[in-house]
């Protein structure tokens, strides 16, 4: 049926929402959301980084640009990631 079905608690609570359901449905729109941020922002970044004359194929060296330039941006974005990560969990246990 519908989309609001998916958060039924399936009991006999007469539609009553699951919140731990709904938190994980949230988390993985976000985490959908975050990839394809990061996929679009690498993309725009490395296509005006590698590429200089657009045309139907990739030459040799554009290829290996686009390869080094989304390497380097997916580990940067991880290193960023993780300090974040590790920032929050300080911060939290300060509370």
């Amino acid at each position: 049926s519908g989309f609001g079905s998916d958060f039924g608690s399936g009991g006999s609570g007469g539609g009553k929402l699951d919140p731990g359901l709904i938190m994980e449905q949230v988390k993985v729109q976000i985490a959908v959301a975050n990839a394809q941020e990061l996929l679009q922002r690498m993309t725009d970044k490395c296509f005006r980084k590698c590429i200089g004359k657009p045309g139907g194929a990739l030459d040799n060296s554009e290829q290996k640009c686009i390869a080094m330039c989304m390497d380097r941006y997916m580990d940067s974005w991880n290193t960023v990631s993780r300090a974040y990560n590790s920032r929050l969990q300080r911060e939290r246990a300060n509370m």
